[in-house]
């Protein structure tokens, strides 16, 4: 089933590339942005809710092992990183936008855990696709620094994309299709309902 949902993933990618080179179209061109902010449960939730974001999906990504499964990944030793890969429309919402609901929605400074998820898969990362991506994520990183909203050193990789692989649909739409497990009334709702989003 992973495997349907990385083709039909391929595929809107695709569709869309294909609309926003057409000169026939009005669409923008989508893009593409990726990050790991501990459980992928909860970032999917932050940011499926926001304007301009057309897809947000589940996933692996940084690690060193083909095909990677969630029972793989969480035993530490694949080297991926649990993360949302989201595809946004820049007419509606822009990247600095998305960068700084990242900071809002969990704890950079803690280093591979994010509550009581601990691990190198929940680590902090923002996976850019270009040169200026990196940039923008650079200089939202300074301007969290310099914020004095955390009391601790960032330590958030900004590091370039890698191969994405699609989680296990179990894991796609996660909280919408689970809101009373004990796991989404204590830690998702609550921080959804802190950014405004529920």
């Amino acid at each position: 089933m992973r495997n349907l949902l990385a083709f039909a993933f391929s595929i809107l990618l695709f569709s869309n590339a294909v609309m926003a080179n057409d000169p026939n179209t009005n669409e923008t061109e989508l893009e593409t942005i990726t990050f790991g902010a501990g459980c992928f449960w909860c970032v999917e939730a932050v940011f499926q809710r926001l304007d301009g974001v057309e897809a947000a999906v589940s996933g692996y990504m940084g690690g060193h092992v083909e095909n990677p499964t969630y029972k793989a990944v969480c035993t530490g030793q694949t080297g991926h990183a649990e993360v949302v890969q989201l595809m946004f429309d820049p007419s509606v919402t822009s990247l600095e936008t998305l960068v700084e609901f990242f900071w809002e929605s969990h704890d950079p400074t803690t280093l591979n855990r994010q509550g009581a998820d601990v691990g190198t898969q929940y680590r902090s990362a923002i996976y850019f696709e270009n040169e200026e991506q990196k940039a923008i994520a650079e200089a939202s990183l300074k301007k969290a620094e310099a914020s004095g909203k955390f009391s601790n050193p960032i330590v958030t990789e900004i590091t370039p994309a890698s191969v994405f692989y699609p989680a296990e649909d179990y894991h796609q739409e996660y909280y919408e299709l689970n809101k009373s497990y004990p796991y989404c009334r204590a830690v998702i709702t609550p921080k959804l309902k802190k950014l405004g989003l529920e």
